[in-house]
């Protein structure tokens, strides 16, 4: 208490609060009615001594306040501030933010879909419009003082991460950077590579959760605590697996004695007990689970379903069991802000949206949020959710990228998700960044994870995940083409190879070659033991495991021949097939009877890869019907062994293949057609080994029985241990290649890519042809190809409708690689120049395989896409939105987001078309033809 203060103690108080005051920080903190936490003040103490600062809180702590900081000093100083995020949605909702504080004429938005005052002292921008200034050497840069990075963890984003790294190395040394990231396990290692690219950096790591989270498992009918707290004696309290759930969980996994085991008593006192635990224990349905939180007080909700249609069928779950989570005066409000936020959507265009439904799940505080919602939709359930008026929202994963939006509850239904290969087990990285939405500051006191029960559920791997709160940060960046173009424009190619080495990839690798070489080290320890074990009192032992070894890899050797020759006999024998021939697929997950619709075999090269557009593809690819009615692009896995005809029959020129009902009907006539004898498919006469005939390995094995070491008693015991010495030799090896490897590796891979393009007439030694400089303007995975088809003039002539669907082949990527119908094109001259831009990648996938340019490394050209051409092309004709999305079989908001890049794409196109080219002019009328509709429509309202 201030009156407890003798009188100098008062007056020393007063002169530090005046003292503070008088600091940008005193004046900030006067901003806001809440106090800062240490760390927001640790940051903003450093900021404003001159260093940059990188800031790892867990989700909700606050870290923006440490940005706004840096607004603050910007406005201060008189210099600009840009603030960068990695998503257009998290660009708008701050622009929102900064624009409440300071007025819409001191903040401005670049996103690509908007640009308002650019020129303003804070603009906030996406991550790759501050990277395209920068190459640009844009007059908006004039000035800049600061720039916040939120979310810079992205930077391990693997098709995203390397603009974060470019934007870092390349801006001004007189630029403050501000990076500010979620909890990450090496922040330190960061940091460090941060203070050798941009000087000075402190590193604030806070693990402190600002509102406590709770971890609950709901199983049945009951919420259980994942956790126990016991006593640690001296150490204090200790949290361990909730017994409860433990004991639950191995009696879910009791299996039933048989009656043969235990005698019908003891089987049907078995039976009682599972009938038991069954009762108690079941996996919640989605509405169960709402009205079970709703009960304990725990709404609102977040609930993450890896999956879009599942996030669509739990609101209608929800809505079915007649959950009503609003009242009669909150349901107006939300049909009041509703109509205001959507009154610019065409009404022609409401129903086809799925307006009406997504607005009854709105009214009675239910939700959806996924990539597939039209960007309006998904900005009114945000704006909704967080004034308090959807209680219920079903998300899929993208959700937790940064969107302000956090909950009392966060509910996780399943720890496994499809990461685009495979079904694979959530990371310890991303059940934090989940349930890290969980616990609202300054609203909740305590946040709630809740997982739901599910057969098999094991509570020591959940707390295994709860129990890891951080992940580490590993560096994405790899050279690209338009990378490359522009740094030996700006800085010639020895100074730009030096800026690529201070890579934070380049530093990890580096990092990671001296515990590779301390492991060396001590294989070499471990060898010589291995040479020790070996030693054999006949002889060389060394020299007969080395005959053996020679002896297993021939047979391998011939064994891998016999294969190859199989394959292209197998190869030879498809492309002899005819549309209507009845063959028998040997192997593979459409192995059995099938129809030949269409052979599938295109000129030209040998194909390498497993291509969507089968159209300009090489390689025989039949397409085929099942007799299980399924139509399905077969590859040469499913063949290894040669097929043939057993029959043959006439496909309808009717014949659908997107008809359930035609798919049937022709499936029928193939049964009865091929009867008996296409059920296992013809005999084939088994084969002789080829290692029955090799003189090398009747000499091999001749020369093994003749060493003396062959005679050793202990032979198979010194074999065991020249086995292993032969193994850690070689793993030894391959670590040696991985330390080669690593060095210089960014370095090197920019060399090739330079190589290719001096080869190609971009580079020049130290210049930038004008080709060159053309291609500096056009960013995107297929940057280089792009830039081909304007060289090559692939794209002359074409009207607007057609340039758009050729266009789209570089931005679009499908989802699934499920390609059995090849998608439908425009006809003329769309057609030919997909076909020539497939034939352009070609040429290009030759090239970079010849300069060893890898694409599994995240280096090259992809293939172009031709899934999103027809959509594309009937939407610039100016078709209209329900036949447009009806044949596309495509959600509103990805067709959106597809139309949104292709813009954009168009934008580049018609500035880096040469001057005389017909596609300058042509790409800004396909740009006004696809600007329409709900695609103009501004998200900023």
């Amino acid at each position: 208490m201030t009156e407890d203060l003798s009188p100098a103690e008062r007056y020393a108080a007063a002169r530090r609060r005046a003292a503070e005051q008088a600091t940008a920080l005193g004046a900030f903190r006067e901003m806001y009615d809440f106090g800062l936490d240490p760390f927001q003040i640790e940051a903003c103490q450093e900021m404003e001594a001159g260093k940059g600062v990188l800031v790892a809180a867990p989700t909700g702590s606050g870290k923006t306040i440490v940005g706004e900081f840096a607004v603050h000093l910007a406005l201060a100083a008189g210099r600009k501030c840009f603030y960068t995020t990695p998503i257009k949605a998290l660009s708008n909702q701050k622009y929102a933010d900064l624009v409440r504080r300071y007025g819409p004429e001191r903040v401005g938005l670049l996103t690509g879909d908007n640009s308002v005052n650019s020129e303003a002292p804070v603009v906030v921008m996406t991550t790759e419009v501050l990277r395209n200034m920068l190459y640009a050497g844009s007059r908006t840069l004039d000035g800049l003082g600061y720039v916040v990075m939120d979310e810079v963890h992205y930077l391990s984003d693997r098709s995203r991460g390397a603009v974060w790294e470019e934007v870092i190395i390349h801006l001004p040394e007189s630029v403050t950077l501000v990076s500010l990231s979620a909890t990450v396990s090496n922040a330190e290692e960061f940091g460090d590579w941060l203070d050798t690219v941009r000087g000075d950096t402190a590193v604030i790591v806070s693990e402190h959760r600002p509102v406590p989270l709770w971890q609950h498992v709901l199983a049945g009918r009951r919420m259980y605590d994942l956790f126990e707290e016991k006593d640690g004696g001296a150490g204090g309290a200790r949290l361990e697996v909730n017994p409860d759930l433990v004991r639950l969980a191995r009696m879910e996994n009791l299996r039933p004695v048989h009656p043969r085991e235990r005698g019908r008593r003891g089987f049907e006192a078995d039976r009682e007990r599972e009938r038991r635990q069954r009762s108690r224990v079941w996996t919640p349905s989605r509405a169960e689970v709402i009205d079970r939180l709703d009960a304990e007080g725990l709404l609102p909700a977040i609930t993450f379903i890896f999956s879009r249609v599942g996030c669509e069928a739990a609101v209608q779950q929800c809505l079915h069991a007649g959950l009503r989570l609003n009242d009669d005066a909150a349901r107006g409000r939300v049909r009041e802000i509703v109509e205001a936020r959507t009154s610019a959507i065409p009404a022609e265009d409401l129903h086809v949206l799925g307006y009406y439904e997504w607005l009854e799940g709105l009214e009675r505080g239910i939700a959806a949020h996924h990539a597939g919602m039209l960007p309006a939709f998904k900005e009114v359930v945000e704006e909704l959710f967080v004034r308090g008026l959807v209680k219920a929202v079903f998300a899929t994963e993208t959700l937790a990228l940064g969107i302000n939006m956090p909950a009392r509850s966060v509910v996780l239904e399943k720890l496994v998700k499809w990461n685009g290969q495979t079904h694979a087990d959530i990371t310890p990285g991303e059940y934090t960044q989940l349930t890290g939405r969980a616990g609202r500051r300054g609203i909740d006191v305590e946040g709630h994870a809740v997982v739901l029960w599910q057969r098999g559920f094991d509570p020591g791997a959940v707390a295994g995940l709860a129990g890891t709160r951080t992940y580490p940060l590993r560096s994405s960046f790899r050279p690209s083409y338009n990378m490359a173009v522009n740094l030996v424009g700006q800085f010639g190619r020895h100074r730009s190879r030096e800026l690529l080495e201070t890579s934070f990839a380049q530093f990890q690798a580096d990092r990671s070659v001296v515990g590779i070489s301390r492991q060396v080290q001590r294989n070499e320890e471990g060898l010589e033991g291995y040479r020790e074990g070996m030693t054999c009192h006949l002889g060389d032992f060394a020299e007969y495991a080395r005959l053996r070894r020679d002896l297993k890899d021939r047979e391998a050797d011939l064994s891998r021949q016999g294969a190859t020759q199989r394959r292209a006999e197998a190869a030879a024998a498809l492309e002899k097939l005819k549309p209507g021939d009845i063959i028998h697929v040997p192997s593979g997950k459409f192995a059995g009877l099938a129809l030949v619709l269409d052979p599938g075999i295109p000129a030209g090269r040998s194909q390498r890869r497993d291509h969507r557009h089968q159209e300009f593809d090489d390689g025989p690819r039949p397409l085929v019907l099942t007799a299980e009615r399924q139509v399905k692009r077969l590859n040469s896995a499913d063949f290894p062994v040669p097929v043939e005809a057993l029959d043959r029959m006439r496909v309808p020129k009717s014949f659908n293949a997107r008809s359930p009902q035609s798919r049937r009907d022709l499936a029928s006539a193939l049964r009865s057609k091929a009867g008996p004898a296409g059920v296992h498919g013809p005999r084939r006469p088994k084969r002789r080994a080829a290692a029955a005939d090799d003189t090398r390995i009747a000499r091999l094995r001749e020369e093994i029985r003749a060493h003396p070491c062959h005679g050793c008693d202990e032979r198979e015991d010194h074999a065991r241990w020249a086995e292993r010495h032969q193994r850690l030799q070689r793993d030894t090896r391959a670590l040696e290649q991985r330390i080669e490897g690593r060095t210089n590796t960014i370095a090197r891979t920019f060399d090739r890519i330079c190589g290719l393009l001096t080869e190609l007439g971009y580079l020049e030694g130290e210049k930038v042809t004008p080709d060159g400089r053309r291609l500096s303007r056009l960013y995107g995975e297929l940057d280089l190809l792009a830039s081909e088809c304007l060289r090559d003039g692939v794209w002359e002539g074409l009207g607007a409708a057609d340039l758009a669907a050729c266009v789209s082949a570089l931005v679009y990527e499908a989802r699934s690689n499920d390609d059995a119908v090849p998608p439908k094109l425009p006809n003329g001259a769309a057609r030919q120049a997909l076909g020539e831009m497939v034939k352009t990648w070609s040429r290009l996938d030759d090239l970079e395989e010849r300069h060893k340019i890898n694409q599994t490394e995240g280096v090259g050209q992809r293939e172009p896409d031709l899934g999103f051409a027809w959509p594309a092309y009937r939407w610039a004709c100016g078709h209209d939105l329900d036949a447009v999305l009806r044949e596309a079989e495509m959600p509103a908001g990805d067709f959106v987001r597809w139309t949104k890049q292709l813009i954009d794409v168009l934008g580049q196109i018609s500035e880096a078309a040469p001057e005389g080219s017909t596609v300058r002019s042509t790409a800004r009328k396909a740009v006004d033809g696809l600007l329409r509709g709900v695609v103009a429509y501004s998200s900023l309202g």
